[in-house]
């Protein structure tokens, strides 16, 4: 992707079944899960570089021993920083020749139970007090909770004035804090009413703790704590006294896997970093489904449960297109096959003319959909297409770790070519995963592409034109910043229909106040004059300046393409409008208010 941005989270959870010393004398080592969970986040870097965090949990420590341990980091390189802070806590372990249950007593993180989580902040500042798994303590272990999420919520501030009503105190305003006192404030309702039942049946307090540590209903309280959620959510959970969780959306939004064994139940937000950490077979790695629960109870008892109503699934197409490892063997067919769609309006725009065009891509996303541009393009044609690497990235230059002050004037570095492999006046078709800003095709790409001097440069993208912000954990939410949205408002000027752009204000600005539940997506009117290739057009004036030479071209997917490639990630509100929640449609409607003003703040 050439405008890089913030997105989702990564979750991961490893709860071992088996004795501890079990691990030990199979594989050598007291640190199993947590070696595990390294890999796991390791390989879900791509998630999350701007915070990481920990928490383990023991099960069965006596009284006056720690049995929940936390590590958290916004450091740069925070996983490192996180497995360093835990290596020097543990230092001299693997000498130790004492049971497991003794390490437990003696080492922080010897434990049974591993969640961890990697952040990219799309809500409050960067800092360690939003830095997951976020935790609520108490001296009764059943109390105790950890949180570690991939979500965002359309309507916290609804959320935070129910805790308020409640008779809580939240520390603080942010997603996070009210998401975990939210599924805490269900919690302790549970414990208490337990609590009452087991007292008057003659439970005395000790024998209370046990029983309600034992049939805690989590079923119930997650249903609770979702009913009211709007947006995309996969919350991981674990209680001080062993039941853990993870809740995913009911639409199915956010991404949760898991695999089970006779050893190990583990989840993470992409497939095929469990395949990578435990070797199983692809086949074995099954979704959550959307509104369900995956429930591992404190005895090791595994369950997968609905606790929201079922709604039409709309899986977030970017985690196909973008985001998600591209070593997964679905995404990996999938992006192909969008590269694949893309070929017969390339040879149109090139005119058949391959012995004069060279296919090349924008690293490193890109690469997969590139080869099936490739194939699609041999299939068509019977003619091999020229290929060459033209397009170079510096790693140490990344957009993303600028603050947008700053972007600009990095942003053109952070691309080099490769010179003599395109001859004068060729056509250079460069294919990227998506545009969103268009600032680094702009700023850089174009200029650096220019100096090889082809007669034509084709940008093509595997994803169709990026229109309408994200609320569900992507950080896009300004519509000023949107190529496409930009285009459609010169459009509409330029063909003398200010008028669209004045009443759509005037349909988003009196819903401002309303629910959720009522508002309408009126953007969707700013586009309605325009066909996607007036778009297109457009964008390539607006990307070109005039220090460009070559003849500049642009090609986006189409929906319907896109949908083909992706049949089971149908969420393509980026694109359509479509928004799988009522509170996308507040968000739209907001992010447009906000344009028009002239407010740089998100939409939510």
């Amino acid at each position: 992707m050439s405008d890089i941005i913030n997105h989702e989270c990564g979750i991961a959870l490893i709860r071992l079944l088996k004795p501890l010393d079990y691990y030990k004398a199979k594989y050598g080592t007291s640190l199993y899960g947590l070696k595990k969970l390294y890999i796991l986040m390791e390989k879900q870097r791509n998630r999350g570089q701007e915070g990481a965090g920990i928490v383990s949990v023991k099960l069965d420590m006596d009284p006056g021993y720690k049995y929940m341990d936390r590590v958290r980091s916004c450091n740069t390189d925070p996983i490192q920083d996180v497995f360093n802070s835990i290596k020097l806590s543990i230092s001299g372990i693997e000498k130790e020749i004492c049971n497991c249950n003794e390490l437990k007593k003696s080492y922080p993180y010897v434990s049974e139970i591993y969640l961890g989580h990697l952040r990219y902040s799309t809500f409050g500042k960067n800092n360690l007090d939003n830095v997951h798994p976020l935790k609520r303590a108490s001296n009764w272990r059943s109390r105790n909770l950890a949180l570690a999420a991939n979500f965002n919520l359309t309507n916290v501030d609804e959320l935070f004035e129910g805790l308020i009503k409640a008779g809580q105190h939240p520390r603080n305003y942010s997603d996070t804090v009210t998401l975990l006192e939210k599924v805490g404030y269900h919690l302790d309702d549970e414990i208490q009413n337990r609590y009452r039942e087991y007292r008057d049946m003659g439970y005395s307090r000790e024998e209370i703790s046990i029983l309600i540590e034992k049939n805690l209903d989590i079923v119930s309280i997650l249903s609770k704590s979702c009913k009211e959620w709007d947006g995309g959510y996969a919350v991981a959970g674990v209680t001080g006294h062993g039941d853990s969780f993870v809740v995913r959306d009911p639409w199915g939004i956010r991404p949760a896997y898991y695999y089970v064994d006779e050893e190990v139940v583990v989840v993470a937000s992409e497939a095929s970093v469990i395949k990578t950490a435990f070797g199983c077979k692809y086949d074995a790695i099954k979704e959550i489904d959307p509104g369900c629960s995956l429930i591992i109870k404190k005895d090791g008892a595994l369950s997968h449960e609905r606790v929201t109503k079922k709604e039409e699934s709309k899986s977030c197409s970017f985690e196909r297109i973008y985001f998600s490892r591209g070593n997964d063997k679905e995404i990996y067919k999938e992006r192909k096959l969008l590269g694949e769609f893309l070929a017969p309006k390339i040879l149109s725009v090139v005119e058949n003319d391959i012995s004069n065009t060279v296919f090349s891509y924008i690293p490193n996303t890109a690469e997969s959909a590139f080869w099936g541009v490739v194939k699609g393009v041999w299939h068509l044609t019977g003619e091999h297409p020229r290929v060459e690497k033209v397009v170079i990235k510096d790693a140490k230059l990344r957009t993303f770790i600028t603050s947008d002050s700053d972007r600009d004037e990095l942003v053109g570095h952070v691309y080099d070519v490769t010179y003599g492999v395109v001859n004068e006046n060729e056509n250079l078709v460069v294919i990227d995963d998506s545009i969103v800003r268009g600032t680094t095709l702009r700023k850089s790409i174009l200029r650096i592409l220019d100096t090889l001097n082809p007669g034509r440069i084709i940008i093509v993208s595997s994803a169709p034109q990026i229109r309408y912000p994200d609320c569900y954990g992507i950080d896009m939410t300004r519509m000023g910043e949107f190529i496409a949205f930009n285009a459609a408002i010169e459009l509409l000027k330029e063909s003398g229909r200010q008028n669209i752009i004045d009443d759509v204000y005037r349909k988003c600005k009196a819903q401002e106040n309303l629910h959720r539940d009522e508002c309408v997506n009126y953007v969707k009117e700013i586009y309605l004059p325009f066909t996607d290739d007036q778009i297109s057009q457009k964008i390539s004036h607006l990307i070109k300046d005039q220090t460009i030479k070559a003849d500049v071209k642009l090609i986006f997917q189409s929906v319907e393409n896109l949908n083909r490639a992706c049949p089971k990630n149908r969420g393509d509100w980026y694109f359509t409008g479509d928004y799988p929640t009522p509170g996308g449609n507040k968000v739209a409607g907001k992010a447009f208010v906000n344009w028009v003003e002239g407010v740089k703040g998100r939409s939510y």
